[in-house]
């Protein structure tokens, strides 16, 4: 039975307990050596993630975690009695769920919680205590520019001027000096989809970092890649500064906006996992992280995607409720395995549906959405994929 049947028939179908236990049981017996922290290697023609024990490890993660959603109003007392008013308490139960789900990353925790003219705001990161309480392999984004394609707010810095160095070093000095020595820690990204050469009509004012008309000239071309050359070294000094344990991840590039290549090469000394958001069709995605695995060689991360089931009205933000859809999540997974430099896919989730992103795998009264059964027993596949095929 190919894949792509499988998942379609565990749709409607619930795994067996030898499945089950299959998907989930410790990987015995491995060649591979790590030391005690998430690397990339080379193996059986694949770039894989190994494990702080020497496992392979496919990141399959989920985005968005923000445990406000449960302090709404029409949340009731949930926040109160369920969880005691106790982060601590709140990511045990989120852990929990997590790996029951079949999910073995947290992707990115920080979700959006405003948007509109004025603001468009994503919750805040996770602390290293919060992180410890998680206890589950992670990803960290660190706030060294608000060149985000979303932030409509914060100034642009010069980004070979002293004062960007300085706020570099003070972020890396602040969080990675902390966090240098935790196995769960995978790597740092830096931006979520910068606006290299591109802008939204909101942030026009402010973006891009760099002008594309200027892309026309061979020396507009040098320009941008020695600018990139500066953003990626600065940042990356000021991290093995503090923490030269783990995996840089970069930028999050956003795959279906224009992308030079004079960008790619200037990281490509720096960074160990090219990262990409992509929400497009299936055999879209596809194609772009192939294109990008082929010009980098290097190991490819889907680091947020997703599609949904069709509701009454279109358009950003949503007006309604909506539910990610699970067959598309399963082949996008099944093309993902495909590409043997794809190390990971980390869904656009949420954890929790609030009153902005409007869809989540738990709603704000802590109950299960009507995809996660569906998403749960595609993740158990691939773990089970991950199993026979890696090691």
């Amino acid at each position: 039975m190919k894949r792509r049947q499988f998942i379609y028939k565990t749709l409607g179908l619930s795994l067996g307990l030898n499945a089950l236990n299959l998907a989930c049981a410790p990987t015995q017996n491995h060649q591979i050596t790590s030391g005690q922290f998430f690397k990339t290697k080379k193996h059986k023609g694949r770039w894989m993630l190994i494990n702080p024990k020497g496992e392979p490890f496919w990141s399959i993660g989920l985005n968005h975690v923000d445990a406000a959603t449960l302090r709404q109003l029409n949340s009731g007392k949930i926040w109160a009695e369920k969880y005691d008013n106790s982060m601590e308490k709140w990511l045990k139960s989120v852990q929990k769920d997590l790996t029951d789900w079949g999910f073995n990353t947290l992707g990115w925790n920080q979700e959006l919680v405003t948007f509109n003219a004025q603001n468009k705001h994503h919750s805040r990161s996770f602390t290293y205590e919060e992180y410890q309480w998680l206890d589950m392999p992670y990803c960290h984004l660190l706030p060294f520019i608000e060149s985000h394609q979303w932030e409509t707010e914060t100034r642009l810095p010069d980004i070979r001027s002293k004062g960007f160095a300085e706020w570099c070093d003070y972020v890396a000095r602040d969080q990675c000096a902390r966090m240098k020595d935790d196995p769960n820690l995978i790597g740092y990204f830096f931006t979520d989809c910068p606006t290299w050469v591109h802008h939204r009509t909101d942030n026009a004012w402010k973006a891009p970092l760099f002008d594309p008309d200027k892309l026309k000239s061979s020396a507009g071309k040098k320009d941008l890649f020695d600018l990139a050359s500066t953003y990626y070294r600065v940042i990356t000094e000021s991290i093995k500064r503090y923490d030269s344990n783990h995996l840089i991840l970069g930028d999050r590039y956003e795959a279906m906006q224009p992308l030079p290549e004079a960008v790619i090469k200037a990281a490509l000394p720096y960074v160990d996992v090219f990262s990409f958001q992509c929400f497009a069709a299936t055999n879209t995605i596809g194609e772009k992280l192939q294109r990008w695995a082929n010009f980098t060689n290097k190991p490819i991360l889907l680091a947020d995607s997703a599609t949904w089931l069709p509701t009454k009205t279109k358009g950003w933000p949503p007006k309604e409720d909506r539910h990610i859809n699970a067959i598309e999540y399963g082949n996008i997974l099944e093309t993902l395995s495909q590409n043997p430099n794809c190390i990971g896919f980390h869904l656009c989730g949420a954890y929790l549906r609030n009153k902005v992103r409007r869809y989540g795998l738990k709603d704000a009264t802590d109950e299960l959405d009507e995809s996660t059964v569906a998403i749960k027993k595609i993740n158990l596949h691939h773990q089970k994929w991950v199993k026979s095929t890696l090691n």
